[in-house]
């Protein structure tokens, strides 16, 4: 078979059943028309089965999933939602899962719905999780910054004291203790970013400036040995936001790029891509209905990557992938995406590491 023939009709089914993820094509009335195998697995039947329901039958009724289905139909138009919860018509069939609908070339023969579903440690709303953790912190600093702190000042005091009548060497013992109370201090201030709960004083900001701010005071440091790679789409919206805390956000980001790669590697690269992205849509815990995410910034490197094993609490507290470092800095940027209504997420193979981040645009007040 050459590359230019069709494939084989069999070649086809086969790898239409091998997609991992429930693929279903819904004719216009609503009628299952075709399912893959993963499908007839979600849904509990048969391909025969499934093709002689109505997608309508097959959930709840008030099901998100056939909502979107008419939408895309109506639009024309592919839309994905992420962390929808659906319920499925047998007992038991709960799931949450992204959704992937698409029109299929001609619309007369309806649409394409691909599932995704989610495993039982992403059920919790990622964005809820992320706020969740930055009150905990924020309570346990505030308790730090007055059991700690204020005994700090007197041991480090002490230790001056000491330190003007001991001799070289405990003046060395005297030093280490002001320079381990000045880090514990540093510690618990990181953390006391996490109490501030003021309303956000936001404007209609272009995000490529926050970008290019960022890239020269990286160019300027830490990383003036590695290349930077620009795309982004001229025609994006502003978005609503605390200029000085994205600006915070993407620096952050573009650093713990530049430690992935290291301070050896000559082949050292960031990307920063900015893209519109109308069909991103997100289901947030108490929101009645879903959030358009539409504006898509993200930072890739070709660093060492981040271990599988942490990919699902990188955003956590006190999770690092270095050695000296304390864990806090991703947690706060999970937290300020949040409270600018975002969300922000990983993805890493060696060579090739990408933090994805959406937001919403702005959106000028009615007067």
């Amino acid at each position: 078979m050459t590359a230019r023939q069709n494939p084989r009709p069999e070649t086809a089914l086969k790898l239409f059943n091998a997609l991992p993820h429930p693929v279903i094509a819904v004719l216009p009335d609503g009628a299952v028309a075709e399912a893959n195998s993963a499908a007839e697995a979600f849904f509990g039947m048969s391909r025969t089965a499934l093709a002689q329901q109505k997608l309508g039958h097959l959930l709840t009724p008030g099901s998100p999933l056939v909502s979107l289905v008419d939408q895309v139909r109506s639009a024309g138009a592919a839309i994905n939602e992420y962390r929808v919860e659906i319920s499925l018509a047998r007992p038991g069939g709960g799931r949450l899962v992204d959704i992937f609908v698409t029109p299929m070339q001609d619309q007369d023969e309806g649409v394409v719905v691909m599932l995704q579903e989610r495993s039982l440690a992403e059920k919790i709303d990622r964005q809820l999780t992320n706020r969740g953790a930055g009150r905990s912190i924020a309570a346990m600093a505030s308790v730090l910054a007055h059991e700690i702190k204020n005994p700090l000042s007197g041991i480090r005091g002490a230790a001056q004291l000491l330190e003007a009548e001991a001799n070289d060497a405990d003046r060395t013992l005297t030093r280490l203790i002001c320079e381990e109370a000045d880090r514990i201090v540093k510690l618990v201030d990181r953390m006391s970013a996490f109490t501030d709960n003021r309303p956000l004083e936001r404007q209609k900001v272009n995000i490529h400036a926050v970008l290019d701010h960022v890239k020269k005071v990286a160019k300027a440091g830490f990383a003036r040995h590695i290349r930077f790679q620009e795309s982004y789409d001229p025609s994006l919206p502003p978005v609503a936001c605390n200029k000085d805390q994205l600006v915070q956000v993407f620096l952050n980001l573009v650093k713990n790029a530049a430690d992935a790669i290291g301070e050896s590697r000559s082949d050292g690269l960031i990307e920063l891509t900015t893209a519109f992205r109308p069909g991103v849509r997100l289901q947030i815990g108490g929101a009645k209905q879903p959030v358009s995410l539409p504006l898509e910034i993200c930072v890739r490197d070709n660093g060492c990557g981040v271990p599988r094993e942490l990919l699902p609490h990188l955003f956590d507290p006190f999770v690092t992938t270095k050695a000296s470092g304390t864990g806090l800095g991703l947690a706060l940027v999970a937290k300020i995406i949040g409270d600018h209504g975002g969300t922000i997420e990983c993805e890493s193979i060696l060579r090739r590491t990408s933090f994805r981040v959406l937001m919403p645009m702005h959106v000028p007040r009615a007067r």
